[in-house]
């Protein structure tokens, strides 16, 4: 490691082998803590590489415990966090929403880092079972249209890491692995990244793949839509931009898609949205984001997309599929 931190602090950069070599040795116990801080804090420094992080990637792929879900022609609904804007769990509860609109989703999710409450925290206050075994996943996906893959019991080889990323409290670029690390490998995604760049290095990856991908981000920086401004969307076959006027909804402010200050807050603003009892900006939020998972896997416009996410949210389906999921955690 003394060498890598040596050539790294010398602005050189690592290739896709090499970058694959480190984490793995990580996930073997061969750095100390002080090792592995001084690594993660070289990438809040610069811009990682494309195949940096696609050594990164494979690295943890082949180390993850893989789930096969391929039978469910699942997607994932997941940002990369740390864009620092505290919004409550908008891709948790689209998640929820788009398997009311019958679409099976492998959701894979965290504890917050940088932001308060995470995917994981959120999922846990309310009771939801966290698990790698199979029949249980299987049974969720079945039963309930949707499953939570909690990324540390798939992804032991993080263990070293996971202290040192909750001791620094910012964005590393584990946060960027996120998305593109779910061991069920689902053959749909709709990932959000935090910045334009990664948005174009995202989409260089996948391209490289049989994934039917959508990529969001905010031009004003939020890792999904946040319908505060524009969006951009890169998928297999085109880039585009969107609006909100492409939903049927008005621009909101940011104020009206803020989060909770705390854990239990965060779980209640989940709640009583899910329940239909949110504000219009709330439940346009994340049947925008809904709506695009639907259109991705369905191959629809994002406003029939949206449509569905809306008839998902107000009917109660989505509220059912997560009541189904607490009942099946029990």
């Amino acid at each position: 490691m003394k060498t890598i931190l040596n050539r790294l602090i010398r602005h050189e950069t690592l290739t896709s082998a090499e970058a694959k070599n480190v984490l793995v040795n990580i996930s073997n116990g061969l750095y100390n803590p002080s090792q592995i801080a001084s690594f993660l804090t070289v990438y809040m420094m610069r811009s990682i590489t494309i195949d940096e992080l696609a050594g990164f990637r494979e690295a943890l792929l082949e180390l993850c415990i893989a789930v096969d879900l391929s039978a469910y022609n699942t997607i994932d609904l997941c940002g990369t966090g740390g864009d620092g804007k505290d919004t409550f769990n908008i891709s948790t509860l689209a998640s929820f929403i788009t398997a009311g609109a019958g679409i099976h989703v492998a959701k894979h999710g965290n504890y917050g880092v940088s932001s308060i409450s995470g995917s994981s925290n959120v999922m846990e206050t309310l009771g939801v079972r966290f698990s790698n075994d199979k029949d249980f996943l299987h049974k969720c996906i079945e039963e309930a249209g949707i499953c939570v893959l909690h990324a540390p019991l798939f992804h032991p080889a993080m263990k070293n890491v996971a202290p040192i990323r909750k001791e620094l409290a910012v964005k590393t670029f584990f946060n960027m692995l996120g998305p593109m690390v779910n061991p069920a490998f689902p053959k749909n995604q709709l990932v959000g990244v935090f910045s334009l760049e990664l948005a174009r290095m995202y989409a260089y990856l996948y391209q490289n793949t049989e994934t039917n991908f959508t990529i969001l981000h905010s031009l004003d920086g939020y890792d999904e839509i946040s319908l505060t401004g524009s969006t951009k969307t890169i998928s297999n076959t085109k880039e585009g931009m969107l609006k909100p006027e492409d939903f049927g909804v008005s621009q909101l402010q940011q104020t009206d898609i803020q989060g909770g200050t705390t854990i239990e807050e965060s779980a209640a603003i989940f709640m009583n949205i899910l329940s239909g009892k949110g504000t219009e900006a709330q439940n346009n939020v994340v049947c925008a984001n809904a709506g695009m998972a639907i259109a991705n896997v369905k191959g629809i416009s994002p406003a029939e997309g949206f449509n569905l996410a809306k008839e998902s949210l107000l009917s109660g389906k989505a509220l059912g599929k997560l009541q189904k999921l607490q009942q099946i955690s029990l």
